[in-house]
C-alpha cells in the first residue's frame, strides 16, 4: 500500500506531530470565508459590489473547492501528501497577501477564486491521510479535524472585525490570515518522513462517476454544507440590518461556529458504538430544523439559541458525513478518493445555496426565503438519511475497488 505521511513506525513516533499539523492545516480552511460577512458593509461601501456579485465572495471559493477537489488525487499522485499541502497553503498564504492591497470588487473575487483552490486541495488530500494514519481512531481523529476546521471559521468571524476595527482597515481584516497559513506551512514541513509521490489508485474517478451512491453521498455533502456557506454569507448581514452592528453580528457567527466545534468533537464520539451514524445524523438534521424554524418565526427573541442550534447541527453533521463517506470503502487511498470526489462534486452543490438567496434578496425577497429554502433542504436530507444502512455499503460501492 502506498504511503501517504507516515508510513505505521513513523505514525507511533511522529503521530503527535502530525496530528498537530493536520489541525493546523485544518485551521486555515474557513477563515478565508467566515472573515467576509462581519465586513461585507465595508467591502461593499468600499468596491460598489451588489448583493449578488459580493455573495460570490463566498461562492466562489465554495465552488472552487468542488472543482478543484477532483484534482487532488492527481495532486498526491504527482508531488505526494507533503508537497501537495505545502503547495496549498502557499496558494492559501498569497490569497491572504493580495487581500491586504485588492481595492478593487473583482480583485476580491479573485482572491476568493484562488481561495478555493488552495482550500479544495487540502481536503482532496486530507481525508486519506488520516484513513490511513488514524484508522483505529476514524471517528476521533475526523472529529478532531472536522472541529479545527470549523474552529478556524469562528476564528475568521470574530479575529477579522476586530483587527479591521483595530487598525482602521478592512483590508488587515481580511489579509491577517497569512499569518495563519504560513505558520501550518511550517509545521507541516517539520512533520518527520519522507513522504514520496503516492502510487495511482489505478482506475481513476470512472467508477466513482458511474456509481449511484458515490453521487447521493454528494448530493448530501453538498446539502449539508450549503447550509453552512449561506449562514456564513448572510447570517451576520441578517442581524445588521435588524439593527445589530457588524461585531456583533460577526460575535453569532462565532458563537454558531463554536456550537459546530462542539459538535465536531461530541457527536462522532458518541456514535463510536456503532457503524449506523444514521441516528445522528438524524439528530444534527433536526436541530438545523428547529434553529432555521427560529430564524424565521422569532428571529429577535432568542438569536443566540437558534444560530447555536444550527452551529450544533451543522458541525455534528459535518463530520459525520465525512465518516460515513470513508466507511463506505476500506482501502485508505481508494477511500480518500471517495471523500474527494464527494466533497468536489458536493461543493459546488453547496456554492449554489449562498448565490441563490443573494439573488433572492437582490429581487426584493427577505432573507426569511433563504431560511425557507434551507429549511426544505435539511428535511430532505432527513429522508435522504434511512438510505444508510450499513449493511448494505458493499453493495452499494459495488465495482469501486476489486473485492469490496
Amino acid at each position: 500500500m502506498a504511503e501517504t505521511v507516515l508510513d505505521a513506525p513513523r505514525a507511533r513516533t511522529g503521530g503527535a506531530l502530525l496530528l498537530a499539523a493536520l489541525l493546523l492545516v485544518a485551521l486555515n480552511l474557513r477563515p478565508t470565508l467566515t472573515s467576509i460577512s462581519p465586513l461585507l458593509g465595508d467591502i461593499r461601501a468600499a468596491t460598489g459590489l451588489s448583493f449578488r456579485l459580493a455573495g460570490l465572495l463566498t461562492t466562489l471559493p465554495v465552488l472552487a473547492m468542488g472543482v478543484f477537489a477532483l484534482a487532488g488525487a492527481r495532486v498526491s499522485r504527482l508531488f505526494g501528501d507533503r508537497h501537495g499541502v505545502s503547495l496549498a497553503l502557499l496558494v492559501i498564504a498569497a490569497a491572504c497577501g493580495w487581500r491586504w492591497s485588492a481595492a478593487s470588487g473583482a480583485a476580491l473575487i479573485g482572491s476568493a477564486a484562488l481561495v478555493g483552490v488552495g482550500v479544495a486541495l487540502i481536503q482532496a488530500l486530507l481525508p486519506g491521510v488520516i484513513k490511513h494514519n488514524y484508522a483505529a481512531r476514524l471517528p476521533q481523529t475526523m472529529g478532531l479535524y472536522s472541529a479545527a476546521i470549523m474552529g478556524g471559521g469562528g476564528l475568521g468571524a470574530v479575529v477579522s472585525p476586530w483587527v479591521a476595527h483595530q487598525s482602521g482597515n478592512w483590508h488587515a481584516g481580511l489579509g491577517v490570515w497569512v499569518v495563519l497559513a504560513l505558520a501550518a506551512l511550517l509545521v507541516w514541513r517539520a512533520v518527520p518522513g519522507e513522504m514520496p509521490p503516492a502510487a495511482s489508485a489505478g482506475r481513476g474517478l470512472g467508477p466513482l462517476l458511474r456509481n449511484r451512491r458515490a453521487w447521493l453521498l454528494a448530493l448530501y455533502f453538498g446539502l449539508i454544507n450549503g447550509g453552512y456557506t449561506s449562514m456564513v454569507a448572510w447570517l451576520p448581514p441578517f442581524f445588521v440590518q435588524r439593527g445589530l452592528t457588524a461585531q456583533h453580528a460577526g460575535s453569532l457567527l462565532g458563537l454558531m461556529t463554536a456550537a459546530q466545534v462542539v459538535a465536531a468533537l461530541s457527536l462522532p464520539v458518541l456514535a463510536l458504538k456503532s457503524r449506523d451514524r444514521r441516528p445522528w445524523l438524524a439528530l444534527g438534521l433536526s436541530l438545523q430544523l428547529a434553529g432555521f424554524a427560529g430564524l424565521i418565526l422569532q428571529p429577535d427573541a432568542l438569536p443566540t439559541l437558534w444560530v447555536m442550534l444550527i452551529g450544533f447541527g451543522l458541525g455534528g453533521c459535518f463530520a459525520l458525513s465525512l465518516i460515513l463517506t470513508l466507511d463506505h470503502l476500506h482501502e485508505p487511498r481508494r477511500a480518500g478518493e471517495l471523500a474527494a470526489f464527494v466533497q468536489g462534486a458536493g461543493f459546488v452543490i453547496a456554492a449554489l445555496a449562498p448565490f441563490a438567496i443573494g439573488w433572492l434578496r437582490d429581487a426584493g425577497a427577505s432573507f426569511t426565503a433563504g431560511w425557507l429554502l434551507l429549511t426544505v433542504s435539511a428535511a430532505a436530507m432527513l429522508l435522504v438519511t434511512r438510505r444508510y444502512v450499513p449493511e448494505g455499503y458493499a453493495a452499494a460501492m459495488h465495482g469501486i475497488v476489486p473485492g469490496e
